[in-house]
């Protein structure tokens, strides 16, 4: 079997089991459904997310450490992830080996030279590193002013280096490199200062935007699987719908369709994953190469190289994915996987200039606080942006959510959807709640999201937590919103029509929402006159009411004047008169001349912000279409004490 072969079967096995993993990421207890499925593995197989999560929180999940293996085996093998397991590389190798098949020779080798734009990707890298570094490097620019001890010791080491250093290079002016250091203590000194502890300067996790893995899951989990929910292939109870899919559609698509044009042009342009294993690979004990420098140039090696790698002349091991197609390729025999370097020589640096790293490092830098200066974590929060529960404060929130779509796809109601620009720039494709998208609302009883969220954004929680029982009692259950009541679109409070569902659909006991009753008048459109009654029965004079119209049990009617003005329920009508209740008849009964005035009797809902947690169950059943009566918005919500409405006692 030729080693091609192998990281075929490779591919295609990794391939399979994270589609069997987006499959089974579903509730329930059969075997095809989430039962122990280890369905974040290959998340937590990326390093790029451990170490971008290591540098915004300062800690590590532990799934994230099988990371740790993937650089291990990296720094051994060299870039294996990308041409041996990686679901989205499959992908695009897939496409672009189907787009090579009517090109001629020369047009393939053409369309695999190295490009300088291949450095793109490290640009990329660099800027959402330093992205996710940003608090660390606030927080090392204050120490001299938190940590001043801590400085010396650092002051120390860095002249104990640069002595080492004088000392092994004779040519190096001392003079010029104590002012040079002394320059930077004093400008370290003085930064101490400037930067204070804010917001604006926390850390943000945005790796997932471009991540291979987080945008193969989310393509999956919210485009393609759910496109089979619209067939007769249905993978899910309900059709699984999400709002704003058509940019995660676009993305995704236009990350597959580049390879018509360039074979793997996402590995080779933009992911930031595949620059992380360049670097790595620097140091990789193994390699692709040549055994010997007597070769004939004849290029046929490059012909289905699809890192670009150049493996003709000086091979770009960085860019190498080890798809070994050159091995196969090669007719005389020259290209191996070996230990030694490269016969032709190597470059093994990627081609990033020093300039071009400060100009990424700055712009992520940058760009955060630039986003913040709205206040979006502060005062002017959006208190549409509803988290699931679980969820951490929005700071920390937007430190370790990698918009992998794992909680949405989890979500058995299909109320977790991918956030647009509600939440600012940097919460794009992070989980909110649409209550309107579904077949409920956040279901009191169900925990699935924290429980699979791989890097704990939404910390996993107890049913017991949830529902605030046990040792949770003294906190009560957690609370994710508050439901506001929009009157002027409610029935019973604008419309004068009878409509308790929200009422109704409250799980939460004793009930959060609770209804005053009023009666007021019915506009019948004529003024009604009783021209003959007794007990039960009211004839009215010229009129035309609508047989049964007031026959609901929520209709009353009052007679003026008369010696008990209470209303009487209302159990039939036809076109010229009703009739009333059995234990509501008139004693005595009206006289002939009187007035009769129609009642509905209305039970207009009230919330009670201390047992309200937001589920939004009401929001979802609410029958007024479009933008509902009742809406839930993130006020009160457990994970933020600042946004609470009410204050204790």
């Amino acid at each position: 079997m030729r080693i091609a072969t192998t990281r075929r079967i490779s591919q295609t096995f990794f391939f399979i089991i994270f589609l069997w993993f987006c499959l089974v990421t579903t509730l329930g207890d059969r075997w095809w459904q989430l039962r122990g499925w280890p369905v974040n593995w290959i998340i937590e197989l990326d390093p790029l997310v451990g170490l971008a999560t290591l540098l915004s929180t300062r800690t590590l999940y532990a799934g994230l450490l099988w990371g740790v293996a993937t650089i291990v085996l990296t720094i051994v093998l060299g870039r294996f992830f990308c041409g041996w397991l990686c679901p989205f590389g499959a992908i695009h190798q897939f496409v672009g080996f189907v787009a090579n098949r009517k090109r001629s020779v020369a047009a393939r080798i053409k369309h695999n030279r190295y490009h300088p734009a291949q450095s793109i990707k490290y640009w990329i890298l660099s800027f959402l590193l330093t992205i996710s570094a940003l608090e660390l490097a606030v927080d090392f620019l204050r120490l001299p002013a938190t940590q001043l001890w801590f400085c010396g010791i650092l002051i120390l080491i860095g002249l104990t280096f640069s002595g080492i250093y004088a000392v092994r290079h004779s040519r190096v002016d001392l003079k010029k490199t104590a002012v040079i250091f002394a320059g930077f203590v004093v400008l370290w000194f003085l930064s101490s200062h400037l930067f204070k502890e804010n917001p604006t300067s926390a850390a943000s996790l945005q790796i997932g935007l471009l991540d291979p893995i987080a945008l193969v899951y989310r393509s999956f989990n919210l485009i393609v699987l759910p496109l089979f929910d619209q067939t007769e292939l249905k993978l899910s109870a309900a059709a699984r719908l999400y709002d704003g899919t058509w940019l995660i559609a676009a993305v995704f698509l236009a990350a597959v369709l580049l390879n018509l044009v360039i074979p793997r042009f996402y590995c080779r342009f933009i992911c930031p994953a595949g620059a992380l294993f360049a670097v790595l690979s620097r140091f990789s004990l193994w390699r692709i190469g040549k055994i010997s420098d007597d070769c004939a140039a004849c290029r046929i090696c490059e012909k289905n190289c699809e890192g670009a790698c150049s493996p003709t002349s000086e091979i770009r091991s960085s860019e190498c994915i080890l798809c070994v197609n050159c091995i196969n390729d090669c007719r005389h025999g020259l290209m191996t996987y070996q230990s030694a370097p490269s016969a032709t020589g190597e470059i093994p640096r990627t081609n990033l200039s020093r300039r071009q790293f400060l100009t990424a490092t700055v712009s992520g830098a940058a760009v955060i606080p630039m986003l913040r200066v709205s206040g979006s974590l502060g005062s002017n929060w959006n208190p549409a942006v509803v988290r699931p529960p679980g969820a951490l404060p929005e700071n920390e929130f937007l430190s370790r959510c990698i918009k992998c779509g794992q909680c949405m796809r989890i979500c058995p109601t299909n109320v977790i959807q991918p956030a647009g620009l509600a939440g600012g720039l940097e919460g794009l494709w992070t989980p909110v709640l649409n209550f309107r998208i579904g077949t409920s609302g956040c279901q009191h009883n169900c925990i699935a999201c924290g429980h699979l969220c791989p890097t704990a954004a939404i910390r996993p929680i107890s049913l017991d937590e949830r529902q605030g029982k046990g040792k949770y009692d003294g906190r009560g259950p957690i609370t994710i919103g508050t439901a506001f009541i929009g009157r002027g679109r409610c029935l019973p409070w604008a419309m004068g029509r009878p409509c308790i569902v929200c009422q109704e659909n409250c799980p939460v006991s004793p009930k959060a929402i609770t209804t005053r009753t009023v009666f007021n008048p019915v506009n019948t459109g004529t003024r009604l006159l009783v021209e003959r009654a007794d007990p039960f029965y009211i004839e009215l004079g010229t009129v035309d009411l609508k047989p049964n119209q007031f026959a609901t049990g929520d209709y009353y009617c009052a007679v003026a004047p008369s010696a008990e003005s209470r209303p009487r329920r209302i159990i039939t009508n036809w076109e010229r008169g009703l009739r009333v209740a059995d234990e509501f008849a008139f004693e005595p009964p009206p006289t002939p001349g009187s007035r009769v005035e129609i009642l509905v009797r209305l039970q207009q809902p009230y919330v009670d912000p201390r047992r309200c947690i937001g589920c939004g169950v009401c929001e979802h059943e609410c029958p007024v279409p479009g933008k509902r009566a009742i809406r839930i918005t993130a006020d009160n919500e457990s994970r933020a004490r600042e946004h609470a409405l009410l204050l204790k006692n």
